[in-house]
């Protein structure tokens, strides 16, 4: 088992200066021309005018006193393809597998929900849907920031770099690190978006909203609650 995490995981100085097998040559050089695709996309939004910002307070989940006058709903998702090659050794008993990943990170669609009592062309539904599309720009903006950051990481761990592994068990590790420390740490790179949309939802911003439009959400959320 020593000899085997040794063989995986030596980036020690001596590791790096030893002379390179045949093998490791061979798998080396086939490991330069794979790569690790990625792509950070956006797939839209509609808006649903439909629902009464009751409703949509209970859909947020807020505090008792709170109300909503628009959500914005949507969620992050990560997709990973493989398709790797192999290349195995009969002399040592061993494969390396050159990982070439194809990794996917996305929202679903937006669906922008702009409160029933705020008719499509009012000031009201004017000012509350500005307020979404700054959710949604938000979420935009993102993207290439989370899109750098996981370039980063996964070029420093795959690139030109094989896996080794005894024959028959190189893809089974490709997968085991995949599902156990990289689908993990994306998901977790997707979920700090959170943070701004949060910024967003100040208690200052939604004392704005209920007085702009010379009382127009006001009187409509008052009238609403008759």
């Amino acid at each position: 088992m020593k000899a085997l995490l040794f063989l995986l995981f030596c980036l020690s100085a001596t590791c790096a200066h030893a002379a390179r097998t045949p093998f490791q040559a061979r798998c080396e050089d086939a490991s330069s021309k794979t790569s690790t695709v990625l792509q950070a996309q956006q797939n839209g939004y509609s808006i649903d005018n439909t629902v009464s910002y009751r409703h949509l307070s209970t859909m947020q989940r807020g505090g008792p006193n709170t109300y909503v006058l628009g959500l914005t709903k949507t969620e992050s998702r990560v997709l990973v393809q493989g398709d790797s090659a192999i290349l195995q050794d009969a002399d040592s008993g061993y494969e390396c597998v050159m990982p070439h990943l194809s990794v996917s990170l996305y929202f679903l669609p937006f669906v922008v929900y702009v409160g029933s009592e705020f008719a499509p062309g009012t000031c009201a539904y004017g000012e509350v849907l500005a307020h979404e599309m700054r959710h949604i720009k938000a979420y935009l903006d993102y993207l290439p920031k989370v899109e750098a950051v996981v370039r980063a990481a996964l070029a420093e761990r795959f690139g030109s770099k094989p896996l080794y592994a005894p024959k028959g068990q190189a893809m089974a590790l490709l997968q085991r690190e995949v599902d156990g420390r990289w689908l993990p740490y994306f998901r977790a790179e997707m979920e700090k978006v959170k943070p701004l949309q949060s910024a967003i939802d100040t208690p200052q911003e939604y004392e704005r909203l209920s007085k702009v439009c010379k009382g127009e959400v006001q009187s409509l959320i008052g009238l609403a609650s008759k």
